[in-house]
């Protein structure tokens, strides 16, 4: 029996599940953004009343790892590791692209040809998108990286199979992406419950990250923006 909490803030979703043998319990989700610090403990605690169980019957709790939101991946990571700590219970940290691409593999609408290949994006501002190439077996084929987005985006692997791109950074390059193997899918969000399936095997195999000195994977330093105000008046001292 494995009773696993999934944690998920990487993107403007914030969203929890409560699993258990890699089945749905009861979720809690709201995609509005930036209130993540604000819904998150409330979310978990809800999920425990309302399901009659308790952080001590946990046997894990997963987290989705990144990459996405420097602060929605904080307050997520955060919450992760104290629960973890506290119950003393191992901490299981997965890819929010893979989790991504979970849940567009559980739909039984979407025809999959052998060789298609499955690009989740998240947006990281402008034309810049956090991505990685996945094969319908949800295996990585190309590494996770920060891409700015152009005409040449892609190509090469258009050239030879269709690709399934997806997720919040995804429908503002389907302009630059031209290509008929290029499909878009629109409405894809970040969700703990497509973490369900892949944090209970990851749990099965024994996947954990140590709870003292996991990090979330950002891939782009936290730049701080100052006001306008402020940074004129900071000019005009200097």
């Amino acid at each position: 029996m494995a009773l696993i909490l999934n944690i998920e803030t990487a993107t403007e979703t914030c969203s929890a599940s409560l699993a258990e043998n890699g089945k749905l319990i009861a979720l809690k989700e709201n995609i509005e953004g930036q209130q993540h610090a604000r819904l998150l403990t409330v979310f978990i605690e809800e999920l425990f009343k309302e399901t009659g169980r308790s952080i001590k019957e946990l046997d894990a709790v997963a987290v989705s790892k990144g990459p996405g939101s420097y602060t929605g991946l904080r307050i997520g990571v955060s919450a992760a590791k104290g629960i973890a700590y506290s119950a003393g219970i191992p901490l299981i940290a997965l890819s929010t692209l893979q989790a991504l691409c979970s849940g567009v593999l559980s739909n039984p609408i979407i025809d999959y040809e052998p060789e298609t290949w499955l690009c989740p994006m998240i947006d990281a501002r402008r034309m810049e998108v956090y991505t990685a190439l996945y094969d319908i077996s949800n295996q990585i084929k190309r590494e996770i990286s920060a891409e700015i987005i152009d005409e040449n985006s892609f190509q090469d692997i258009l050239q030879t199979r269709k690709v399934l791109f997806f997720g919040n950074g995804a429908l503002k390059c389907q302009e630059k992406i031209q290509s008929p193997n290029a499909v878009f899918i629109d409405k894809v969000i970040c969700s703990a419950l497509d973490m369900i399936r892949l944090s209970f095997e990851a749990f099965q195999k024994k996947d954990f990250v140590d709870v003292a000195y996991f990090e979330p994977l950002y891939l782009k330093d936290f730049v701080a923006i100052l006001p306008k105000n402020l940074l004129h008046s900071n000019q005009a001292k200097s």
